[in-house]
């Protein structure tokens, strides 16, 4: 969620200049799964996170941002319209949710982690619950942990389940760069789950890992990065090639790990699909993620992507957003 000023105003200048920066998706005349699509249930109008089945192939799930309820919701890529509303019960209420990841386990992990008071809340909750095998609406059991972090509270927006060793991590958001926490090897109830810092990352919105663990994708408002991912630590980085969309919020791979699965926030919000060089999977309307051409820069790296849509006003919104963060500084230190 929208939680600085100068990310309230870049917001703003992007959905001003959507038309001309956004990349348009192609809808799939076959049919196809796992497609670029538009998301068509008007109750999702903050989608803040999105988690490619397993279980059930092109299906997506995501839910809203704030303010909604204990709601995740199963998306159609095929026609983006909802095929089951899971209701989640034995949890509180949520405060702000802002991603989901589905571990190896089989269970969805829901990340109440935001933080509109820019890290002042003493614990967020992450909420999980096995993926239901039919999809039809549904009330389910969920269990919620307590989470810190070790060096204090945080705003964050992106929450990863490992998937292979099941570990949970979270990246921070914060406008100077943030941090990348790794989870205990299980997360338990009755006492604190501490999230202990163990990377350097930039401003992230969400991310994802690859099918085999072996890479850790990043997304920002403008951006997005690659990450070489073992034994739980960071390594060599590359941009990645991301759609500018209005608020970016989300990303997935494919369930197969052909693509990644761009989302953003707003009213029949659209996702992307981005193939993963070298990968065959189902089809694609969009071009192969981008690697740097020269040697990879710092884990901590604050590189961008090649943009799709108007360069141009992708330069302008930049310089804009630019003047903004300087302006806002200037405020706070006045």
């Amino acid at each position: 969620m929208r939680s600085y000023l100068t990310v309230s105003a870049a917001a703003a200048l992007l959905v001003l200049a959507g038309a001309a920066v956004t990349a348009t998706p192609a809808t799939a005349d076959d049919g196809a799964a796992d497609r670029s699509f538009t998301i068509e249930d008007p109750r999702i109008t903050e989608s803040s996170g999105l988690a490619a089945s397993r279980a059930h192939p092109g299906i997506y799930w995501t839910h809203n941002d704030s303010d909604d309820g204990p709601y995740i919701y199963a998306v159609d890529s095929r026609t983006g319209r909802t095929v089951a509303t899971i209701t989640m019960r034995g949890v509180g209420a949520p405060r702000d949710v802002e991603a989901i990841s589905l571990g190896p386990d089989g269970n969805l992990y829901v990340g109440d982690i935001g933080d509109n008071l820019n890290g002042s809340w003493d614990h967020v909750w992450i909420y999980r619950f096995r993926e239901p095998k039919v999809l039809k609406d549904a009330t389910v059991r969920a269990t919620q942990f307590d989470v810190k972090y070790a060096d204090g509270a945080r705003n964050a927006e992106a929450l990863m389940v490992h998937p292979r060793t099941g570990r949970v991590y979270i990246a921070s958001k914060n406008e100077d760069g943030g941090g990348l926490y790794e989870g205990p090897a299980r997360l338990t109830t009755g006492r604190t789950n501490v999230f202990r810092r163990v990377g350097e990352v930039p401003w992230v919105t969400d991310g994802t890992f690859s099918p085999d663990g072996k890479e850790l994708v990043l997304r920002s408002y403008f951006s997005a990065r690659g990450y070489a991912f073992e034994d739980g630590r960071l390594g060599a980085d590359h941009r990645v090639d991301a759609p500018l969309q209005g608020q970016a919020e989300s990303v997935t791979y494919t369930a197969d790990g052909s693509a990644l699965m761009f989302g953003s926030e707003g009213a029949r919000s659209e996702v992307v699909r981005v193939d993963v060089a070298g990968a065959h999977g189902n089809g694609s309307d969009s071009k192969s993620p981008s690697k740097d051409g020269g040697g990879a820069s710092s884990a901590g790296g604050a590189g961008g992507t090649e943009m799709k849509g108007s360069t141009l006003v992708g330069a302008a919104l930049l310089a804009a957003v630019g003047a903004l963060v300087f302006m806002n500084r200037r405020r706070k230190r006045g």
